[in-house]
C-alpha cells in the first residue's frame, strides 16, 4: 500500500505577514471591539427589560470580553472553557489535543496555534460571555448587523424574488437545456451571494446592492473551478434512478444570513419546483457565529420578513417557503458540530450521528469560506492537490463547495493556474473576487 503523505501545516498566525496573522492581529480585535460596543449601546434596553440585573450582566459580559481581547492581543495561552454548556467538554478535549500536537511550540496560544482553532475559539468565548450572564444570555450580539445586511440588500432581494417567481410561471414548460441553464444561474447567484460576509469586512457594510443576475455572464471567468455540469448530471441521474420509494435529498450547509441566505432559499425552491430534488435539508449554526452566520432565529426571521414584505413576489416567496417547512419538504437542523473547532475529517468520529445523517443525502452543498476551510483542514496545500485528497477521508456523500475565496487555502487548480493569477493579483485568495464550484463524487 502506498504511504500516506503527511498533511501540510495548518494556516496560523505564527507565519508573520500571512493573512491568518493579519486576521488575528487586526480583524479579530476589531470584531471584539464591535461586540463590546454593541453591548454598551443596548444598556438601556437591558435595563428596561431586566432592571439592575440586566445592567450588571452587561457589565460582566463586557469585562469578560475585554479580558478576552487582551489575551488575544498579547498572545496568551488558550484557556479551557469554564462554562457548563453542552459542548464545553469537547472544546476542552480539543485544547488537550492541540497541546499534544503543538510540535514543541509550547502552550497553544492565539498566534502560535492553528488559525481555524483560535478563530472558532474566539466566537465560542463570545457566546460564553453572554451565556454565562443571564438575564442577557439569549442576546445575539450579531443580530443587528445581520438584519441591517438584509435590509440594505433589499433591491437585490426584490430582483431575485421577482426573477424566480417569473421563472416559476413557466417552469413546467422548460426543456432540459433550459432547466440546466436556470440551475446554473441560481448556483452562481448563491455562489456570489457569499460575498456578503460580515466577519470578512469585520462587520462593515457588505450588502448586495445591485441585481446579481445582470452580471453573471461577466463573472464566469472568476470561477476558478467550475463543476456545475457535474452537479447537473448527478441530479438528473439521481432523478432517473429514483423509484417512488426513495426521495432525492439535497442538503445545504448554510453560511451567511442576509442576501446570501435568500439566494440559498431560492436555489432550494428551484430544486423542488424543477423536480430535481424532493426534499432539502438546511444546516445552520446553533449559536451566533462568525458575525453573519445563519442561526435558526435568522432563518425563521428571514422567511417572516419576506412573508410580510409589501412586495408581491417577496411575500409570495416567504409564504411558499413557510409552506415548504410545514409540509416537511424543507427541514432545518443545527447540530452542535458545526460550531466546534474540528475540521470535517473528524466528523465521523466526533459527531457520528451527523455524519450518518449526511450519508442519507444525494448531494451536500457547502456554502462559503469557513466550510471550505473545514473541508480542507485549513492547511497550506499546494494549489494542484486534488480536492478529494484534501478532504482527508471526509466523504459522507457527493459534495460541492460554493465558495468565494476569502482565505489563503485553495486546492484542485490546474497546474500554473494559481501562480498565473498570483503574478498579477497578489491578493487573489483573500479578495472575495474569485470563486469555486468544486465537486467531489465521494467514494
Amino acid at each position: 500500500m502506498a504511504a500516506v503523505a503527511a498533511l501540510p501545516v495548518s494556516l496560523s498566525g505564527r507565519f508573520k505577514g500571512s493573512f491568518a496573522y493579519f486576521t488575528i492581529k487586526d480583524r479579530l480585535p476589531q470584531i471584539l471591539t464591535r461586540v463590546i460596543d454593541t453591548l454598551h449601546r443596548h444598556k438601556n434596553e437591558f435595563f428596561e427589560e431586566h432592571g439592575e440585573k440586566g445592567i450588571e450582566a452587561e457589565k460582566r459580559a463586557i469585562s469578560f470580553l475585554s479580558k478576552l481581547r487582551n489575551e488575544l492581543q498579547t498572545d496568551k495561552p488558550v484557556t479551557p472553557l469554564e462554562d457548563e454548556l453542552p459542548d464545553a467538554a469537547l472544546w476542552n478535549q480539543y485544547l488537550d489535543y492541540q497541546r499534544n500536537s503543538s510540535n514543541g511550540n509550547g502552550e497553544p496560544s492565539w498566534f502560535q496555534s492553528p488559525w481555524l482553532y483560535v478563530e472558532c475559539y474566539m466566537y465560542r468565548r463570545i457566546h460564553a460571555a453572554l451565556a454565562q450572564n443571564p438575564p442577557i444570555d439569549n442576546f445575539d450580539v450579531f443580530k443587528e448587523g445581520k438584519a441591517q445586511n438584509f435590509f440594505e440588500s433589499q433591491e437585490a432581494v426584490i430582483a431575485l424574488c421577482t426573477y424566480f417567481q417569473e421563472l416559476l410561471k413557466n417552469i413546467k414548460d422548460l426543456d432540459e437545456q433550459q432547466l440546466q441553464e436556470e440551475l446554473f444561474n441560481l448556483l452562481q447567484v448563491s455562489l456570489w451571494g457569499n460575498k456578503c460576509d460580515l466577519s470578512f469586512s469585520a462587520g462593515e457594510d457588505s450588502s448586495q446592492k445591485s441585481s446579481p443576475l445582470q452580471s453573471l455572464e461577466n463573472m464566469i471567468p472568476y470561477i476558478l473551478v467550475n463543476d456545475m455540469e457535474k452537479l447537473w448530471s448527478l441530479l438528473v441521474n439521481a432523478k432517473k434512478r429514483n423509484t417512488e420509494k426513495s426521495n432525492v435529498r439535497v442538503d445545504i450547509i448554510l453560511d451567511n444570513a442576509g442576501f446570501e441566505l435568500v439566494s440559498d432559499l431560492v436555489l432550494a425552491d428551484f430544486l423542488l419546483s424543477s423536480k430535481l430534488a424532493d426534499e432539502v435539508h438546511f444546516h445552520g449554526k446553533s449559536i451566533p457565529w462568525y458575525v453573519s452566520d445563519t442561526t435558526k432565529r435568522d432563518f425563521n426571521w428571514t422567511i417572516k420578513q419576506l412573508q410580510s414584505a409589501n412586495h408581491m413576489w417577496m411575500s409570495r416567496c416567504g409564504i411558499n417557503w413557510e409552506g415548504n417547512l410545514k409540509k416537511g419538504v424543507w427541514v432545518y437542523r443545527d447540530h452542535m458540530f458545526w460550531t466546534l473547532p474540528h475540521d470535517f475529517s473528524s466528523m465521523a468520529e466526533v459527531a457520528p450521528d451527523l455524519y450518518a445523517d449526511l450519508q442519507q443525502s444525494n448531494l451536500l452543498l457547502f456554502k462559503g469560506d469557513l466550510n471550505y476551510r473545514k473541508l480542507t483542514g485549513d492547511r497550506k496545500w499546494e494549489y494542484t492537490v486534488p480536492f478529494h485528497q484534501a478532504l482527508n477521508k471526509f466523504h459522507p456523500a457527493p459534495l460541492c463547495s460554493l465558495r468565494t475565496l476569502k482565505s489563503d487555502t485553495q486546492v484542485g487548480l490546474k497546474p500554473g493556474q494559481g501562480e498565473q493569477i498570483q503574478a498579477s493579483e497578489p491578493e487573489w485568495m483573500v479578495s472575495g473576487k474569485y470563486g469555486v464550484v468544486q465537486f467531489d463524487a465521494a467514494l
